[in-house]
């Protein structure tokens, strides 16, 4: 079993030599990007040696650049899968292989309510490395490029539950990663609000050429927001289907054809659902 995070600009060693050691990687520049993750399962151990088999035999390859979509219902190991990417857990089995450290935006924003909108970012900044003299710049490059110019001085109470996403969305892209995690980021948020997020979203990916694997149990916005969506069934959590989406255009909830696809996958959704209830 083996994590392993893969920087082209740096060949720090672990310490020891430790393969299980993830070592801390310096900011990279704008490049190739990727996961790879092949067999991997995950069992979660509990009080009096019971276990629980989160992850089974999952393999998935993100390209540079790409967009992927995690869908399947709660519980299913979508989150599970997503900490490992980002290294904050280890898999039972399996290898995984990321390019750069990723950054991870969770369902809330998670900012520090006692910085500024400004300060959240760059903090972020300070831990990628980025000097003091730099970060100015880059704060206001970074909030430029979510939307939210003159708003680096506001504190987190003054912001609107979209512009914390906003800005976590800055902060997550000032870690420097080439590899976004994203964690139900717009669970939270009012159906307005989440849309307008969709395509600013869809933007900054397209803006910034990062790869993105987003986790989510909304078919819909699987469909609106991938480039391919890949379904999970209930625990333990196993590839079982993967759609890819090739709707010209711009895309919306309401689309015709995001419409249709969605449907076809909450059909395989419900079976998957309902052969795990019957088992």
């Amino acid at each position: 079993m083996t994590v392993t995070l893969q920087d082209d600009s740096a060949a720090a060693p672990s310490p020891d030599d430790d393969p299980r050691v993830v070592p801390p990687l310096p900011v990279r520049p704008l490049g190739a990007a990727g996961v790879q993750i092949d067999g991997v399962s995950k069992v979660f151990r509990g009080p009096g040696g019971s276990t629980v088999h989160a992850l089974d035999s999952i393999d998935l390859t993100v390209a540079p650049g790409e967009f992927v979509c995690l869908l399947g219902a709660s519980g299913c190991g979508k989150s599970t899968l997503l900490n490992l990417v980002a290294g904050l857990d280890r898999p039972t089995s399996g290898t995984v292989r990321v390019s750069g450290r990723p950054a991870l935006m969770f369902q809330e924003a998670a900012l520090f309510p006692w910085l500024t909108a400004g300060g959240n970012i760059s903090l972020a900044l300070k831990r990628a490395g980025v000097a003091r003299r730099d970060r100015p710049a880059r704060v206001a490059e970074l909030l430029a490029l979510v939307r939210l110019s003159g708003t680096a001085d506001r504190r987190v109470h003054e912001l609107s539950g979209g512009q914390r996403q906003r800005v976590a969305l800055a902060r997550a892209l000032a870690q420097g990663g080439q590899v976004l995690l994203m964690d139900e980021p717009f669970a939270a948020l009012d159906a307005i609000t989440r849309d307008v997020l969709h395509d600013e979203l869809t933007r900054v990916w397209k803006d910034t050429g990062r790869s993105v694997v987003f986790v989510t149990h909304n078919v819909r916005e699987a469909v609106r927001l991938g480039q391919r969506v890949v379904l999970l069934s209930s625990r333990p959590g196993r590839v079982v289907g993967e759609w890819p989406v090739r709707i010209q255009g711009p895309r919306t909830i309401e689309h015709t054809e995001v419409s249709a696809l969605a449907a076809q996958i909450t059909v395989r959704l419900r079976e998957e659902i309902a052969s795990h209830a019957e088992a």
